[in-house]
């Protein structure tokens, strides 16, 4: 069984900074690429940060500049620093990585149950 589990999301005025935590725990093998998706109400789900096992990343043209993702392979967690937040960045945020529980399995893809970050204006 395999969790991951957010941490870090709040109410924080415009211009002001978060840091979402997300723990992947349970029967892991290896853990591929790994990365941080958003919902806002009536959109679908897009994607906000990417970043590999070896550390290459990816944004989305929204929040490059102003979000950083960065992962601790020992620890199996991504981190999301997000600076100069705006209130269009309001949604829920959700982890999500590809993992492979035993080595005879193939890569999956597991989410976080997500974590709601409030931006005022």
């Amino acid at each position: 069984q395999v969790q991951l589990v957010e941490s870090g999301g709040g109410l924080v005025q415009a211009g002001g900074s978060l840091r979402l935590s997300c723990a992947a725990s349970g029967t892991i093998f290896s853990i591929n690429a790994m990365g941080w998706y958003r919902q806002a109400p009536g959109k679908q789900r897009e994607l906000v940060a990417g970043v590999t096992s070896g550390g290459s990343t990816n944004y989305a043209d929204s929040v490059k500049g102003r979000f950083t993702i960065s992962r601790d392979n020992a620890k199996n967690t991504v981190y999301l620093q997000m600076n100069s937040l705006k209130p269009e960045d309001t949604a829920v945020y959700y982890c999500n990585a590809y993992l492979r529980t035993v080595v005879t399995q193939p890569t999956s893809s597991y989410w976080g149950q997500g974590t709601q970050v409030t931006v005022s204006s």
